[in-house]
């Protein structure tokens, strides 16, 4: 009775579900022998879903809008075959069972059919997922929305079940120390990304120990808001340059160099794209719901001129809202509510989609830009890193930017989001709660949406009379040559308006006077004699190109060779070598030296300052949490 009350209800809920939808479902088979054929791929034209059959050669297609529709069957060997006139109607199940024929094979046919086979094997392993799970807003023209694909399926197997830790986080070579007098050039991108730094605090706040990868130093130091000064000219930035000596190594010294960004006053009108990830694997409550929230918070800070669009992705991807004015809040509002989690991930075509949405609705005095939420989790279309950053690269030059927003766990693709921010001209952030999506969407709204410079490089040169040797404190993935920074073409790293980037460099000072002959059997390096008689440390350069510019600009500033102890250090200075020296920590870095928790912690302390939105409390807060988890010897382990 209970199984027979289960199917019932099972029943009760996939007609519910797909109400003002109906489902196409069948069997393809050989027509000659009878025998169930697997990974035949179907497309429903006119709908944008496709599919391949399972191991029985059974397919369905769930959520389907009402309309009549032709299907396309192929498989490698057969006879492509097409049935047209396929009526769907609402809350009705058709069976179409489908035989296809044997063709003839020659040569250049067996080839194309092997490389079709090799495609379908690929997809195999998500042809239980791959079908459509989504359901139109049908019945709500009243409302504007138009092309919508919502919904998810009643069928179990296309829900997302999480059977491990798949999270990927791309590997970390860190920085080593580097001769001065034959290397005195460090040149690197700008990095305003901070997503790494509530990365970090998800897996300390989940008694887990932060996976290596994560830990990228240069994130967490520009998650928190300095006190740099304004720019007082006409330039984009000022830069600030500080020298003391280093907390871990005795031996060793800091420089920071900080640079403000120019806060924009003018506001301009928005045209935003949200790319929203609705397959199975956002169903979970630190997901799709919370990118949901976080929608309807940044609504209520919009223009009611600026305009929203959103295209999801699953199965297939869908224009679930046109370009809509936030005037119309009642409308956007539906849309976002009506979000559902079902099916496979075909990000590519979402890709594609958002591109197409915001090149049509461009606006060419305003802001445009696409922002991306998802676990990054890509298994189906484009989903190679190449494939997808070279479409991407192709669309940087349209002045269309790309924000990529990344939620939940378990599948989180951070390596993915990283490089797709990085090469869309945008910013990489992960959400873990509604404060982080508040502090990203709202409180940064400006500089997260507005860029004031692309294509942003430092160059550090380093004198050799007072500096030994140097390392670079993080940015290991935004590692240039010497060559890059005069360079236009090579693409670098975009700052947003009132954003803040900070660097800071380890150095090994000169002991007494330096001016050794270089080891090199071919190349003769010696320090110039102007180097001994200045107190000049360092000269700190940076190229940058306005947003509509081609051709990069330099600004420059000098940092003397007038060391302060730590102590004595600003406020600014020593939270960010407790930041850093965190960092060196949680990294179990080689270059740690006597790095430890407790430093941190006390140095971080006394530098907490007004601290008016709690950040800096709450990385205290982390660091005392971590001390426990490690002291305890209890900590979760992926």
């Amino acid at each position: 009775m209970k199984k027979i009350l289960s199917l019932f209800i099972f029943s009760f809920l996939t007609i519910s579900c797909f109400s003002g939808t109906g489902i196409l479902k069948g069997k393809i088979s050989d027509v000659s022998t009878g025998t169930v054929l697997d990974s035949v791929k179907l497309t429903l034209n006119g709908s944008k879903l496709s599919l391949v059959s399972a191991r029985n050669g059974v397919y369905s297609f769930n959520g389907i809008p009402e309309g009549i529709y032709t299907l396309s069957v192929s498989s490698p060997g057969y006879e492509t075959t097409t049935v047209t006139g396929v009526n769907i109607i609402p809350g009705k199940i058709k069976n179409l069972d489908i035989s296809l024929e044997r063709i003839s094979s020659n040569k250049e046919q067996d080839q194309a059919f092997l490389a079709e086979k090799r495609k379908m094997e690929i997809l195999e392993g998500v042809s239980n997922q791959a079908s459509a799970m989504l359901a139109t807003l049908a019945g709500r023209s009243r409302t504007g929305i138009s092309g919508a694909f919502l919904g998810r399926s009643g069928s179990p197997e296309n829900e997302f079940i999480p059977n491990s830790n798949t999270e990927k986080y791309a590997a970390i070579n860190e920085n080593r120390m580097l001769s001065a007098q034959e290397n005195n050039f460090s040149t690197f991108s700008a990095d305003v990304d901070r997503a790494a730094y509530s990365t970090i605090r998800r897996f300390i706040n989940q008694n887990q120990i932060p996976d290596a990868g994560a830990i990228r130093i240069e994130e967490m130091i520009n998650y928190f808001p300095y006190a740099y000064p304004a720019p007082k000219d006409e330039k984009p930035f000022s830069i600030t340059t500080e020298y003391a000596s280093c907390p871990w190594n005795t031996e060793h010294n800091l420089v920071l160099i900080g640079i403000q960004g120019r806060k924009i006053t003018e506001v301009k009108p928005n045209n935003l794209v949200f790319l929203l990830d609705v397959s199975g694997s956002m169903n979970a409550h630190d997901k799709l719901p919370l990118v949901q929230m976080s929608m309807n918070m940044l609504l209520e800070n919009l223009a009611p001129k600026d305009r929203i669009a959103i295209v999801v992705y699953a199965g297939a991807a869908g224009l679930v809202l046109p370009s809509t004015p936030v005037s119309e809040k009642e409308t956007i509002r539906e849309a976002i509510k009506s979000l559902r989690a079902g099916g496979s991930t075909a990000g590519g075509e979402g890709v594609k989609l958002a591109y197409e949405v915001a090149e049509k609705n461009f606006l060419k005095n305003g802001n445009n830009r696409i922002i991306l939420a998802t676990d990054g989790d890509f298994n189906v279309g484009i989903s190679s890193t190449s494939e997808l950053t070279k479409y991407i690269e192709s669309k940087r030059k349209s002045g269309i930017f790309l924000t990529a927003l990344g939620f939940g766990d378990g599948n989180y693709r951070d390596e993915l989001l990283q490089e797709l921010a990085d090469k869309g001209n945008g910013n990489h952030g992960y959400i873990d709660n509604i404060l982080e999506a508040k502090k990203i969407l709202i409180d940064e709204m400006q500089s997260t949406l507005v860029t004031i410079a692309k294509d942003v490089k430092f160059q550090v040169e380093f004198n050799p009379a007072k500096v030994d040797s140097f390392r670079l404190v993080g940015y290991e993935n935004r590692m240039l040559n010497k060559e890059d920074f005069k360079d236009d073409k090579k693409d670098a790293g975009e700052v947003g308006s009132g954003h803040e980037v900070t660097a800071i460099y380890e150095i090994f000072p000169v002991k007494g006077k330096q001016n050794q002959p270089s080891d090199s059997k071919y190349v003769q390096t010696e320090i110039k004699k102007s180097a001994f008689t200045t107190n000049e440390l360092l000269t700190v350069k940076i190229r940058y190109k306005n947003p509509d510019d081609s051709v990069s600009q330099e600004i420059a500033s000098i940092l003397m060779d007038d060391r302060a102890d730590m102590e004595k250090a600003s406020e600014t200075f020593r939270f960010v070598s407790s930041v850093a020296e965190f960092g060196l920590i949680l990294r179990d870095s080689a270059n740690k030296g006597k790095a430890n928790l407790s430093s941190v912690y006390s140095r971080g302390t006394l530098a907490s300052g007004s601290d008016k939105n709690g950040y800096r409390k709450e990385f205290l807060t982390l660091v005392e949490k971590y001390k426990l988890m490690k002291n305890s010897r209890l900590e979760g382990r992926r």
